[in-house]
């Protein structure tokens, strides 16, 4: 039995014969049956994108795009901050990559799990993905290298995945587009620290005698009275003699405390 490529040879009228896993096709037959060139038949439509390398419909995509600011808040938890959501940046970048012709596919997808729990006891599933990227131009090229980015995610069900995923197509798009967000530098006001001023003995005897001073105040009362050298200070008490600062506020904190009241 031959081989394709020793009956291709045979046809051309050669006599060599090929390597057993040689299937390179005869140059006559290559110009026979030419590879289609995708881009031969192309006419351009009216909404269709130019017809640039990928790298200039990439920098067009970011010329567009320009900042996504910081508009979505986050408050849970005792923590407070703003973000850029995945749907927002999405929403922002689809129909830009579209009017560009761009094409983000994921060509591989390293994932990993992990069981954990909340801080509350619910057992919940990590998962932590690479995936690595290809940014197809409208021509059909690519860039040289694949892009990768990273996402983790929380789940109770079977969304961890698609979350993280999500979370690394977001990071893909804001790394790649070096998108900024607009928003004021940190570093653009400076505020110049005093020193507060030290409170009298007096201030603090008044503060004490208020009976709506709960019991956690007064005891940082007690802490602060030493660090600025007022414990011994003398002040007038609620029956009009003079009665040292510290001592005070333990009178005052027994005799409204010491049944446990708050």
């Amino acid at each position: 039995m031959t081989t394709i490529a020793e009956r291709a040879a045979a046809a051309a009228g050669r006599t060599e014969t090929a390597e057993p896993n040689d299937l390179q096709l005869p140059t006559e037959f290559v110009d026979q049956f030419p590879t289609p060139d995708p881009m031969a038949d192309y006419e351009p439509g009216d909404n269709d994108p130019d017809m640039v390398p990928v790298h200039l419909a990439w920098l067009r995509v970011r010329k567009d795009v320009r900042a996504i600011a910081k508009g979505e808040q986050y408050n849970g938890g005792g923590t407070r901050f703003n973000f850029r959501g995945v749907d927002t940046v999405v929403n922002t970048f689809g129909p830009v990559t579209l009017k560009h012709g761009i094409n983000i596919f994921p060509i591989n997808v390293d994932a990993a799990y992990r069981d954990t729990t909340t801080s509350k006891g619910n057992k919940m599933r990590e998962c932590t993905v690479t995936v690595t990227w290809m940014v197809m131009g409208p021509k059909g090229d690519t860039l040289p290298v694949p892009l990768q980015s990273q996402g983790e995610a929380l789940d109770s069900a079977d969304k961890g995945t698609a979350k993280a995923q999500s979370v690394a197509l977001r990071v893909l798009l804001l790394t790649g587009g070096l998108t900024p967000t607009h928003d004021k530098d940190p570093d653009a006001s400076n505020v110049e620290r005093g020193e507060s001023p030290v409170r009298s003995a007096a201030s603090y005897r008044d503060e004490i005698l208020d009976r709506g001073t709960s019991r956690q105040r007064m005891a940082q009362i007690n802490y602060e009275i030493k660090q600025v050298g007022l414990y011994d200070a003398k002040v007038t008490n609620e029956t009009g003699e003079e009665e040292g600062l510290g001592a005070f506020l333990y009178r005052i904190g027994q005799e409204r405390f010491a049944g446990g009241g708050q």
